[in-house]
């Protein structure tokens, strides 16, 4: 393999966390092909997440991670990686296990993150700062690249799409009644936790706001998991009920999300997906800071109240029927809601809007 003009020719970016976490990792690969043309780029993700990842135009190669057998199988997969040599090792994780893994690379060249202050430092070449206040997590992950002088420019993450989810994106939603080039809004109400997750009867009743007030067709998006608040949802909907809960692929969510006027739906992976399609998003925010986690670009409306309890209590919530996301009221929602889809070109994914943040 042929050494770039810059002296990397092989490099490996790492991020072992969720879906939304990789495709907010993307802006690296872009700005790292951009620098070195000709190297060889490969990424580390842990195995459910590499959809985010398998269409990117600047990647080479993409890895998973060995997460489970024993303890030979997880030495194997590091001596597989330390046999392709790499040169250069960005890890975005911020963990203690990606940090062993970029060591063990045998890479001369590790750049990482210590927030922490935890011993995994010292297995790093290079500790990436991190100022103190709320900064966007694509700004963080550029900071890596910073740190060795590498130029990087704002931008946003990339997912690309194939013809064949398009054409899937296309039936599913003939199947829902759901003309071609109709006007449409998607509700997700997934969430990691449920702390994390808007209740129900709030969003049944915002999708009959938005069918019954406003003529507006609403399709409920989710994984199989999210199978049991979906049908609480439906059970609470009074006007129509179109759901492709459990139904589309990850690419095929995103072919969808970028034909929708507007996403409604929890701080989860799918609110990236469609920020990174183009399309304008309702976040509903609990403990996570949207400065940090919010949206990427422009066209956004966020609600997040900011509870004194932030961040959550070890083990999770302990407000009960008071948390964060209950805070958040439906008579709240509805009015940006209704303000964003009265303008076409707020919900035209072409638009470059300013993102308003509601407390």
């Amino acid at each position: 393999m042929k050494m770039n003009r810059n002296g990397f020719s092989n490099i490996l970016v790492i991020k072992l966390r969720y879906l939304g976490d990789v495709l907010l990792s993307t802006p690296v690969l872009a700005a790292l092909r951009a620098a070195f043309p000709t190297c060889h780029l490969s990424m580390l993700v842990n195995p459910g997440t590499e959809t985010m990842i398998v269409t990117n135009p600047h990647l080479d190669e993409l890895l998973i991670a060995e997460r489970a057998g024993s303890p030979l199988r997880q030495l194997r997969f590091a001596a597989a990686l330390r046999r392709r040599r790499f040169d250069l090792v960005f890890d975005l994780t911020d963990g203690d296990r990606a940090a062993i893994l970029s060591r063990l690379t045998g890479a001369a060249t590790r750049v990482g993150f210590n927030r922490e202050g935890r011993w995994r430092g010292r297995l790093y070449t290079h500790v990436v700062p991190v100022w103190e206040q709320p900064m966007p997590m694509i700004r963080q992950h550029l900071m890596a690249l910073e740190v060795l002088g590498i130029p990087v420019a704002p931008s946003l993450p990339v997912l690309r799409i194939r013809a064949s989810d398009e054409a899937a994106v296309g039936a599913a939603l003939g199947a829902v009644d759901i003309s071609p080039g109709e006007r449409f809004v998607a509700v997700h109400p997934g969430a990691r936790w449920w702390f994390k997750g808007w209740p129900a009867d709030r969003f049944a009743g915002l999708i009959d706001y938005i069918q019954g007030k406003l003529g507006i067709k609403v399709v409920l998006l989710g994984s199989v998991a999210d199978q049991e608040i979906a049908e609480a949802i439906l059970n609470g909907v009074e006007t129509d009920r179109r759901s492709l809960v459990g139904r589309l692929t990850l690419l095929e969510l995103a072919g969808l999300l970028r034909q929708t006027a507007l996403l409604v739906g929890n701080d989860n992976g799918p609110m990236h997906i469609a920020a990174a399609m183009g399309t304008p998003v309702v976040g509903l925010f609990g403990p996570a800071d949207p400065r940090i986690w919010g949206p990427a670009g422009q066209g956004h409306a966020i609600f997040y109240k900011g509870v004194d309890c932030r961040p959550c209590f070890p083990g999770g919530c302990l407000r009960g029927e008071q948390n964060c996301l209950r805070l958040i009221a439906l008579d709240e929602v509805i009015p940006v809601v209704e303000r964003m889809l009265e303008q076409p070109g707020l919900c035209d994914s072409r638009q470059a809007l300013t993102r308003t943040e509601i407390s």
